[in-house]
């Protein structure tokens, strides 16, 4: 099964190929550290933008001596601050950043939480109108994502409900049953339980 991001990433990634696009993409997953906070999606998408112009280069070069040589460890407001220098740059191609997966970021009792100063860059971004800036986000409909986006969203697609959607979660979950050496063993009304549920569960994503 083919997500909707890596749809999407293959198109923006030919674009890129071409000289016609940049493109930086990151996948939250709370099962590892580095990718579901703030300080890994910005170190992620600094380092995918110093191979892709000289000029990204050029203000990576000037952070990374700033920073005494990389000894010297970068606080998020700095991060920040170095992307919106690269985004802002004059006459540079299309830049897309996707971010997959947004509500994989973590709620804790810290104030704000990892999640929340995800959604502030976020709204910073989008607010700040930055002309060659194109953001696409897929995440679960949760009620603190949609609070902050639903108001800067440009267009939003509702993918939980689709039938197609659901369709292909309902193929893929069959293929998982009926090709596990374990699963195959099970009673067809086991199987059939375990395809429901899975596929509900699923909400869509």
């Amino acid at each position: 099964m083919i997500s909707a991001s890596s749809s999407i990433i293959q198109n923006i990634d030919a674009m890129s190929k071409d000289g016609h696009a940049s493109l930086a993409m990151f996948y939250c997953d709370f099962r590892e550290d580095q990718k579901r906070d703030l300080h890994g999606l910005l170190s992620s998408l600094l380092v995918q933008f110093s191979h892709q112009s000289d000029s990204y280069c050029d203000v990576l070069s000037e952070f990374y001596m700033e920073h005494a040589k990389g000894s010297k460890h970068p606080s998020d407001d700095a991060l920040v601050k170095c992307l919106k220098e690269i985004l802002k740059l004059p006459e540079q191609a299309p830049v897309y950043l996707v971010l997959d997966a947004l509500d994989e970021c973590r709620i804790t009792s810290s104030m704000p939480s990892p999640r929340e100063k995800v959604l502030m860059l976020l709204e910073e971004l989008i607010s700040s109108q930055i002309p060659n800036l194109r953001i696409c986000i897929t995440s679960r409909p949760e009620v603190d994502i949609k609070a902050i986006l639903d108001p800067l969203t440009f267009r939003s697609i509702a993918l939980h409900d689709a039938i197609g959607q659901m369709e292909d979660i309902d193929n893929y979950i069959r293929s998982i049953v009926s090709t596990d050496p374990i699963m195959r063993k099970w009673k067809a009304a086991d199987k059939q339980l375990v395809i429901e549920v899975l596929t509900n569960k699923a909400d869509g994503m």
